[in-house]
């Protein structure tokens, strides 16, 4: 997680694919499922779509196996965000939809945030700006109450972005705002931004 997170996504995927099968090998199915999700995570991040989906469809049949319901939404979300990434649009709706109602029945915020960035990313790829506002303010709310400086980002740049054509100064500042936290904290989303910054002369 921690390669994950700091961009490394070679090394997370080798540690991901040497933990697999000692997993496997001990019957922890649970770490099983989890496992495959951050793999998936991680071959989403670094383009590789068709095996993305695999992994994350091999975790979703895992948790809903066991029945845990709080894998099964973390699994959808990153469903929905390959979904949305390969332009399968109505999929990624529903997977995404799925995964915020999960959340929600489970009280889990911090994945709710997770999740509506998700929904306003792809209200963004849908030509929906004002939604996808309304989605990252949401997320942005919560991120900020939690002191979650991932999810407060992403939907700070979601807001700056969705913003860029109507409001190119207001956008800028929340871009900014986004790349300052996205390099405090040592994120691989600093190169977008500041690459959106820089084509838009902002």
């Amino acid at each position: 997680m921690v390669q994950l997170l700091t961009g490394d996504y070679p090394a997370a995927a080798a540690s991901l694919q040497q933990a697999l099968p000692l997993f496997r090998r001990v019957g922890s199915q649970f770490d099983e499922a989890d496992a495959l999700s951050v793999l998936g995570w991680v071959r989403r991040l670094t383009g590789d779509y068709v095996a993305a989906a695999a992994d994350q469809g091999q975790a979703l049949d895992l948790f809903r196996h066991l029945g845990d319901r709080l894998g099964q939404a973390r699994a959808l979300d990153e469903l929905g965000l390959v979904r949305l990434l390969t332009g399968d649009y109505p999929a990624a709706a529903a997977h995404v939809a799925e995964a915020i109602e999960l959340f929600r029945d489970l009280g889990s915020r911090h994945d709710l945030a997770m999740a509506l960035n998700s929904l306003g990313e792809l209200s963004s790829r849908t030509s929906a700006p004002q939604e996808a506002r309304s989605h990252h303010g949401q997320a942005l709310a919560i991120a900020r109450e939690l002191g979650a400086p991932l999810e407060e980002a992403r939907a700070l740049e979601g807001i700056g972005r969705s913003l860029l054509d109507q409001e190119p100064a207001e956008a800028a500042a929340h871009l900014r705002r986004a790349l300052g936290i996205y390099q405090d904290i040592g994120a691989p989303g600093a190169g977008g931004v500041q690459d959106t910054l820089d084509e838009h002369d902002l």
